[in-house]
């Protein structure tokens, strides 16, 4: 903090000897080290006090770094959400423009039936197609 070499503090220690006497030395001398311990923890309190500032000011911007980054994820989560529902309803009205409904099939199916002999047949109970299920796997 100061720039005071030994040299010159033994001179400021004859000066004060001179100056104040033996008897009120070692009183002056307390008192100096009490005020100088006293600035010492008021100095390290301002730093710490300033360090901690400085954290505190890190962390909001570090949560704010944070919070953004979460918006942006939140965001693309939603429109890869959106897309990939589009995307299935654009399927799901695909496959049900080209799958034939379950009265066209049964309709079909009499129609071309040779043991009707050309006889319209009442409709029968129209069963959805099944899906092909896995060998072994066959139940019924």
């Amino acid at each position: 903090m100061f720039d005071i070499g030994f040299s010159e503090i033994v001179v400021i220690a004859v000066v004060a000897l001179v100056v104040l006497g033996p008897e009120k030395l070692p009183k002056t001398a307390r008192t100096l080290g009490h005020l100088f311990g006293r600035l010492q923890r008021y100095v390290a309190e301002v730093k710490s006090d300033i360090k901690r500032e400085i954290d505190l000011d890190e962390l909001r911007k570090l949560q704010q770094n944070v919070q953004t980054a979460a918006k942006e994820i939140e965001t693309s989560m939603a429109e890869a959400t959106h897309g990939f529902e589009a995307h299935a309803r654009d399927v799901a009205s695909a496959f049900d423009a080209t799958t034939p409904t379950a009265e066209a099939t049964s309709a079909a199916s009499v129609a071309t039936s040779p043991a009707s002999g050309g006889a319209a047949a009442p409709p029968a109970a129209a069963e959805p197609p099944r899906q092909a299920s896995l060998p072994g796997l066959d139940r019924g």
